[in-house]
């Protein structure tokens, strides 16, 4: 078959198998090796993984510089033919789903189940956002004059992903800059590199050479990206304090930024839930991916009427999620995914007793041959404590009483963090007019962490500059440009 529609190979069930035990990066459509490698390593076991590249500043330069000149070329395809390209890079990530999910696993954690489900939404996010566009709009029209506006590709995007989500993600930063006409250097991150290189080399065969590249290294990859000036737009995902960084040095060439950051997300539940029912959800809600996830449940309020038995119905639920290797049968909750964020999250631990908290569940760091956590649920601690304030990103979650509507608002949005929140309640009334009182991105009423691609995602305050996904999140890919067009000279 010839090649069509920017599906730079052809068929792609003719190609060469992908190899999942060999990593490198791309650059202008070529496997580039590098002098220096590293290792990721395995949170369950501890144990090395394969031999990644480490990147110089040269092969960034040299991405840049093929980027720029694919660029020209894929900004001129008309959209729909960059989305059958984009569509049959989906299906060719579902042809390696399996892989894709055992291989999450391995460098994240996270069981096999939660890994299948974020392969199958990286998936979806891709197809999501290709069943959008951004057509041109003409905002007024007279016998005389006409006004259109119009969103016009930024150029280079650099994506950095983060390590809790490091396929998912990847892929939904990868869709809505393509789709725009925009071309894209992936940077994933150096705890979690795998994915992100692999998504990368099947996305070859779909793409001119330059349009979609990785990028490989330590911690001084990012900052390169950052500040280079040939790169005209950074997608980040991780932190607060690092986004704030990041900013920093976007400012210096005034690139265009979106920042996707931490939380430290309310949920409120209400005297009239059926406890029996709600609390397993929450506690699984706290506890998902160990509690690595910027939308995880941080603080969980209670109304005061059924705090004693909630509480221990989620206690009851927490003894109940087996914890191990994520590779293994009947697993719930895999290990924390870094030495670094295992060392953060046992400070927590160090202050139960300190502070005095009192653990319903859990309390102790695990002492294993990986990096393990008892999911932990702290009973009533002060508003101002630590655990309560801060973002652990780990297995230890805060319950805490209310009595009235106006004192639970008051102290859910009382945090520097706006990403997400949820309200909990039979009245549906009730849960509106709590939820629209929410300080956050993302409000939930009787679920959480339930996303769309269609719909915009960011946060408030410190959680976030900009969106992404959904139509806002494409023209934030984008440059806006307003046409004045004056029908007739004669009235100029």
């Amino acid at each position: 078959m010839t090649a069509q529609n920017g599906v730079t190979n052809g068929n792609h069930h003719s190609s060469p198998k992908v190899s999942f035990t060999e990593f490198t990066q791309y650059i202008d459509g070529a496997a580039v090796d590098t002098k220096a490698t590293r290792c990721g390593i395995n949170p369950a076991t501890k144990q090395n993984l394969w031999p990644v590249p480490v990147s110089t500043s040269d092969h960034l330069d040299r991405a840049v510089e093929a980027a720029t000149k694919a660029f020209k070329t894929w900004s001129r395809k008309p959209y729909e033919e960059r989305q059958r390209s984009v569509l049959a890079f989906a299906d060719a990530v579902e042809e390696y789903k399996e892989e894709l999910t055992n291989l999450l696993t391995t460098e994240q954690g996270k069981p096999t189940w939660q890994a299948a489900l974020e392969a199958g939404a990286g998936i979806d996010w891709i197809r999501g956002m290709a069943k959008l566009s951004v057509p041109e709009d003409v905002v007024e029209e007279t016998d005389t004059k006409k006004t259109v506006v119009r969103y016009t590709p930024i150029g280079v995007v650099g994506a950095i992903i983060p390590w809790n989500f490091p396929l998912m993600l990847c892929t939904a930063k990868i869709a809505p800059a393509l789709l725009t006409g925009n071309v894209v250097i992936c940077k994933p991150s150096p705890f979690a590199p795998y994915c992100g290189l692999k998504l990368c080399e099947i996305a070859q065969r779909f793409f001119l050479p330059g349009v979609v590249q990785s990028i490989s290294g330590g911690d001084d990859v990012g900052p390169w990206m950052t500040s280079h000036p040939g790169i005209g737009k950074i997608s980040f995902t991780g932190s607060s304090p690092t986004g704030k960084l990041v900013m920093q040095s976007c400012a210096k060439t005034l690139k265009r930024v979106v920042l996707e950051l931490g939380g430290n997300d309310p949920a409120i539940v209400c005297g009239d839930v059926d406890i029996e029912k709600v609390a397993p959800k929450i506690a699984t809600f706290a506890f998902l991916n160990s509690g690595q996830i910027c939308l995880n449940m941080k603080r969980i309020y209670v109304h005061e009427s059924i705090y004693q038995e909630f509480l221990t119905a989620m206690a009851r639920h927490v003894k109940t999620m087996t914890m191990g290797n994520g590779l293994d049968s009947g697993i719930v909750l895999g290990p924390l995914q870094n030495k670094m964020q295992y060392d953060r999250v046992a400070r927590f631990f160090d202050d139960i007793p300190k502070e005095n908290w009192k653990a319903v569940t859990g309390g102790k760091m695990k002492d294993s041959n990986g990096y393990f956590i008892e999911p932990t649920i702290i009973d009533n601690p002060p508003d101002n404590s630590r655990i309560v304030m801060e973002e652990p990103f780990g297995p230890i979650v805060p319950a805490l009483p209310w009595k009235t509507e106006d004192e639970v608002v008051r102290r859910a949005n009382d945090t520097r963090m706006g990403l997400g929140a949820s309200i909990w309640s039979r009245d549906l009334e009730r849960a509106d007019r709590l939820a629209r009182q929410m300080e956050a991105g993302s409000v939930w009423i009787n679920s959480h962490f339930d996303l769309s691609p269609l719909a915009p995602f960011g946060g408030h305050k410190e959680s976030g500059i900009g969106t992404e996904w959904g139509i806002n999140g494409l023209k934030a890919m984008c440059n806006v440009q307003s046409i004045f067009y004056n029908k007739s000279l004669d009235e100029v």
